[in-house]
């Protein structure tokens, strides 16, 4: 019993600085994942807003037009549809603007209509206007109302380059995480060097010598894993109080479970990888070179 509470306090005294540095590392990690994850769905939200017009031929019933909508529906560029009858949109033009224009012409001067949202993958200009074209030859439609492609080139680069920077931003914090990991599990290792060459001049092999200095630094990893995932999902409870709840709403706890696991995973396998290559320079040191 003495000897595994022994055990414990000199795991957490030898760990507890490599377990603070990867829980710090780790929570921007994670913070940069939540937000890139957030980033894409708003953006994928916001692709998804554009709306096409397709305005009917008055000699076209409501029947044909629906019969449109169908065919519409079944595209894979389709999100979602809906038919607006000539008579849905008179009632909406009288609860607007208060005329009545069946009356003042003595017919309904109004038209259906079918609007529909395209899929994220479907909103390049270009998409778009083939789209457009590809609807405009069907008989019965009159027109096709899309929004202007210089709004939607420039929404879809704005949205692109967003996406780049967050990629290299996570790149980099990635690799900056691994050398401060690194830096971090060398320190712990260094003052274990002596231990190191003492247990080869006995005969043990470089794996059996390796072995427990990478569990030990994995589970270090796993520790401070738990805690920035901890950290990073009462910085989620609290922003979704506080109100923000687009953030909570766009990552979903599903999601952030995900992001957890990974950052838990990452942190083992960095600290093991670490103390690997660590543990293996001073398993190729002569003595002499111990003092250095």
């Amino acid at each position: 019993m003495k000897n595994q509470k022994e055990f414990k306090i000199s795991f957490w005294a030898a760990h507890a600085t490599t377990i603070v540095s990867v829980t710090l590392v780790l929570l921007i990690i994670g913070i940069i994942a939540m937000i890139t994850i957030s980033a894409g769905r708003e953006t994928r939200r916001l692709r998804e807003q554009i709306e096409i017009t397709v305005i009917i031929a008055d000699s076209i019933s409501d029947s044909s037009a629906a019969g449109l909508l169908a065919d519409i529906r079944k595209q894979p560029y389709c999100r979602d549809a809906e038919l607006v009858t000539s008579r849905q949109a008179l009632e909406q033009w009288k609860l607007d603007t208060g005329e009545d224009l069946e009356e003042l012409f003595g017919v309904n001067p109004l038209t259906p209509e079918v609007t529909f949202h395209l899929k994220a993958e479907y909103t390049s200009p270009e998409n778009i206007a083939r789209i457009a074209k590809q609807i405009a030859a069907v008989k019965g439609v009159s027109e096709v109302v899309t929004p202007d492609s210089g709004m939607v080139q420039a929404m879809n680069t704005n949205i692109s380059r967003l996406a780049t920077i967050l990629g290299i931003i996570a790149i980099v914090m990635l690799i900056i995480s691994f050398v401060l990991i690194n830096n971090t599990v060398h320190l712990t290792i260094y003052a274990r060097r002596f231990t190191i060459h003492t247990m080869q001049l006995v005969g043990a092999t470089n794996a059996f010598i390796r072995m427990p200095v990478v569990m030990q630094n994995m589970l270090a990893g796993v520790v401070a894993g738990l805690i920035a995932a901890g950290l990073m999902a009462v910085a989620l409870i609290y922003a979704g109080n506080a109100g923000f709840d687009d953030i909570t709403n766009f990552l979903g706890w599903p999601t952030f479970a995900v992001i957890a696991a990974a950052v838990i995973l990452l942190g083992a396998l960095l600290c093991a990888l670490a103390a690997s290559i660590s543990t293996g320079r001073y398993l190729r040191k002569d003595y002499d070179k111990l003092f250095r």
